[in-house]
């Protein structure tokens, strides 16, 4: 077997920086089809180059433009919620509307034809909202899981500083639950700032250890105040939300069908079916980030999303012309339901003011929609 040389690593530097290169894999992807969106773009009725919105990721904003975006949640989280309060006695703010949005529609989103689709609806509608409702004039930002997988902890986004999301829980001795391993914190989130936040809404299927307070409603609706809870580590990304995890959905994925189902992980069991999508909520774990219904209800959510958004986007560019108008799956959770179809329309209630067709919402340069990634 031939020697490794100094000069042959040079040669191979993913040897020497495996986290420099391949981190750039995801974004060749990414480069690869962009001529493709922004032939889009000049062929869109309402989407330009003087219009289009650019989102990145979190590590690669500013640390004022993290104050705006975090100061942007803050004002949401104060502005008061537009629902019944009869109904919704946990729903205190308008950042708790969204919360309720998703509670109430988790069983017909996951699993399904429209994942892929509301998620985007929904994110997009949430950066409307900080916008529109409390002066913000950046976009969405993005959690690249692949480039922090190593140690998440630790990343920009999660190392508890005034310019991040804040940090993990407070350590406390706990157990893991389900296929959430136990991670390094447990406890409340004493740092950044959201550290004072309280989660009003749920739990309705609390994938945490210790179990929070049950909520005073058996549909999780009712109030119920406490701590943001967090219980992160490196133990799923380091394993399945990897650069090349990443790519490998994206070059992998023959059909729209595949794709959404390795990313969600429903293309087998256990940790053995971990994808992208169920690694980075595990991730964040806690209460109420590790409950299917009420993720949306950690700040984090957003950023993961977003890479969910643009993962998806990626995909899609390699093709597309035949990966926008594609659908697969059923209308309730894990396939159930009858066919989803395109034509079948996507209702966010109160935090949106329009109801669209999936077939609308399939293009992020068309529809309500002008954004791209960088």
């Amino acid at each position: 077997m031939a020697r490794l040389t100094l000069a042959g690593l040079l040669a191979v530097p993913w040897l020497l920086f495996p986290g420099l290169v391949a981190g750039d894999a995801v974004l060749d992807l990414q480069e690869k089809g962009r001529p493709s969106i922004d032939a889009r773009i000049a062929n869109s009725a309402t989407c330009s180059k003087e219009n289009l919105q650019v989102r990145r990721e979190w590590g690669d904003i500013s640390d004022e433009e993290k104050k705006a975006y975090i100061a942007a949640m803050l004002c949401i989280m104060e502005k008061p919620s537009r629902l019944d309060p009869t109904r919704f006695p946990g729903a205190k703010s308008r950042y708790d509307d969204f919360v309720v949005v998703h509670m109430n529609q988790t069983m017909t989103i996951h699993g399904t034809g429209n994942f892929l689709s509301w998620h985007r609806y929904y994110t997009w509608a949430f950066e409307r909202a900080l916008q529109d409702e409390c002066g913000y004039n950046g976009t969405q930002p993005y959690w690249d899981w692949g480039r922090w997988a190593d140690d998440p902890e630790n990343s920009p986004i999660f190392d508890g500083s005034e310019t991040s999301l804040s940090g993990n829980g407070e350590y406390i001795e706990h157990r893991g639950s389900g296929i959430v391993p136990a991670g390094n914190g447990g406890g409340c989130v004493l740092s950044g700032p959201f550290k004072d936040m309280v989660v009003h809404l749920g739990p309705v299927a609390p994938a945490v250890n210790p179990a929070p307070p049950a909520n005073p409603r058996t549909d999780g609706y009712g109030d119920n105040p406490r701590c943001l809870r967090r219980d992160m580590s490196n133990q799923l990304t380091s394993k399945y939300a990897r650069t090349q995890d990443i790519v490998s959905l994206i070059e992998n994925s023959a059909n729209i069908g595949t794709f959404q189902n390795v990313m969600q992980g429903t293309g087998g069991g256990g940790l053995a079916g971990m994808g992208v999508h169920g690694a980075g909520h595990f991730t964040i774990a806690g209460d109420p980030g590790g409950d299917f219904y009420t993720s949306p209800n950690d700040p984090a959510f957003w950023v993961h999303h977003g890479m969910i958004d643009r993962t998806w986007t990626i995909w899609q560019s390699q093709d597309l012309e035949n990966r926008l108008q594609v659908i697969a799956g059923g209308t309730s959770m894990f396939g159930g339901g009858r066919a989803q179809s395109l034509d079948d329309l996507i209702d966010l209630g109160v935090v949106a003011d329009q109801v669209f067709a999936i077939k609308d919402l399939v293009s992020v340069v068309d529809g309500p929609f002008c954004y791209v990634y960088e």
